[in-house]
């Protein structure tokens, strides 16, 4: 099949080896800018079409997957089988990028670890996702994005003194992480069209989650500032009050360290007027809340955005999904994307989070079903149709229609 999208990365390949989320939507971003993905997963399907967040099964396809495997094409293969191991080395021989997220130790297991391919192809870009590291004394730990997410001490940056810490309303750890391994391909892929080079590229959930508190945590290590949550729920330990979420008299608006002289002249608070915001909003964040969020709660939210906004204070309203998909800025941006799936219907999702004048991303195809396209990657490898009917009929891999 002759590729006729030019986007910019049209004419690379993509092995998807990943399950869940961090994998696929990395190579997802991939398919969405040109590449050829093709999605490698058991013969059973990938363990995210089994799982649906939310509960949304969908027809064919939940919407979990629906959501983190468009652009690809399914091959379905079984890893465990001497057919099914030489079928992927076919593949890797063409492909630029293979991209993996099992547990340390299974890739070698399964003879698909970097050197292996390496010899097969000298110019791949090879990428290992993991959750703690590929070794270590947490290599063999989950790598679930609570669990990450408690552990890097981002739960304790917000929220009231001796409550339970909140997780974040995302999957916050996956989609970092995702980002990170999409722009460690591109890194790759620009060594290797100045050297000729693949490389083994790594990349953890761990340190994702970690060093995308980049500022927090060089706060705590370079400016020597203890992680201290104070009485009332602020949003955040190292910004300065009022910051958060308010409740207004019919919902809730968010308020971003105004200046004090300011605030207090729009809330009519005489014991503002005279505070030093890098100073009071300190030592006087619990009282600076409190009498904030007295204030706020008399008044619709339509009434404080407008005053803040004309007094040059930062504040906006706090969105349910519902509120997002109607947001003129958002309809403006295009910011979500609709498309006819084959088995799915009518579907609206998230669309691109970059821009390119010349090769805009574009969506060619919806998330796959199992091996799809099982027959189709097997002709452009040369596969011949009798020897593609043996390895179906002994179940090496599957088709679906």
């Amino acid at each position: 099949m002759t590729d006729q999208r030019r986007g910019v990365l049209t004419g690379y390949r993509v092995l998807d080896c990943s399950i869940a989320m961090a994998g696929p939507f990395a190579a997802q971003r991939l398919g969405d800018l040109g590449a050829d993905v093709v999605k490698v997963e058991p013969v059973t399907g990938e363990w995210q079409r089994h799982a649906a967040a939310g509960g949304a099964a969908g027809n064919r396809i939940n919407v979990s997957f629906l959501s983190l495997n468009r652009n690809k094409r399914s091959l379905a293969v079984d890893l465990k089988t001497d057919a099914g191991r030489e079928v992927l080395r076919r593949l890797v021989a063409s492909a630029d990028v293979f991209l993996q997220n099992y547990r340390p130790g299974v890739a070698a297991r399964l003879g698909v670890d970097y050197e292996s391919l390496r010899a097969v192809n000298p110019a791949l870009v090879y990428v290992s996702i993991s959750g703690y590291g590929e070794d270590g004394p947490y290599a063999q730990r989950p790598g679930q994005d609570l669990l990450l997410q408690a552990m890097s001490g981002a739960m304790l940056s917000s929220g009231r003194a001796g409550e339970a810490p909140r997780a974040a309303g995302q999957y916050l750890v996956d989609a970092v992480t995702a980002s990170t391994a999409f722009e460690g391909v591109l890194a790759a892929l620009l060594h290797r069209e100045r050297t000729g080079e693949g490389q083994f590229v790594t990349v953890n959930m761990l340190d994702a989650i970690s060093t995308l508190q980049m500022q927090e945590l060089s706060v705590h290590t370079v400016g020597g500032l203890p992680q201290e949550r104070s009485e009332e729920p602020h949003a955040h330990v190292y910004i300065r009050a009022p910051y958060g979420a308010f409740r207004t008299a019919d919902g809730y608006i968010v308020l971003a360290f105004p200046p004090l002289k300011a605030l207090g002249e729009v809330l009519g608070e005489d014991s503002f007027l005279d505070m030093v915001d890098e100073e009071h909003g300190w030592t006087h964040r619990d009282q600076i809340f409190a009498t904030t969020a007295r204030y706020l709660a008399g008044k619709p939210s339509r009434h404080w955005l407008d005053a803040f906004a004309a007094a040059g204070i930062w504040a906006g309203p706090v969105y349910g999904y519902a509120d997002l998909l109607r947001d003129p800025q958002v309809r403006h941006n295009g910011t979500f994307v609709s498309y006819d799936h084959p088995t799915e219907g009518r579907v609206t999702t998230p669309g691109f989070p970059y821009r390119f004048s010349a090769t805009p991303p574009r969506i060619d195809r919806g998330a796959p079903l199992t091996g799809e396209h099982t027959r189709e990657v097997l002709d452009e490898l040369g596969v011949d149709a009798a020897e593609i009917d043996r390895l179906l009929a002994d179940g090496v891999v599957v088709e679906t229609t």
